[in-house]
């Protein structure tokens, strides 16, 4: 089973990718501060998502790794 410090770990180098210095250093910064409504994102991540199709694109991301 895979640590939260591995799971942490790649998941700053898959934003380090994406994000330029700046943004990730924003996105941290929030993230410390602790000002995001989770219950919000959530419903703005996965809005219009059923379990099922959540499902089915973490089947289509696991086969291509």
């Amino acid at each position: 089973m895979v640590s939260e410090q591995e799971v942490f770990c790649e998941a700053m180098e898959i934003l380090l990718k994406h994000l330029s210095p700046s943004k990730m250093a924003r996105l941290l910064a929030t993230w410390q501060k602790g000002d995001t409504d989770y219950l919000t994102i959530r419903d703005r991540l996965f809005e219009g998502e059923t379990v099922e199709t959540l499902y089915n694109q973490i089947k289509e991301f696991e086969s291509r790794r």
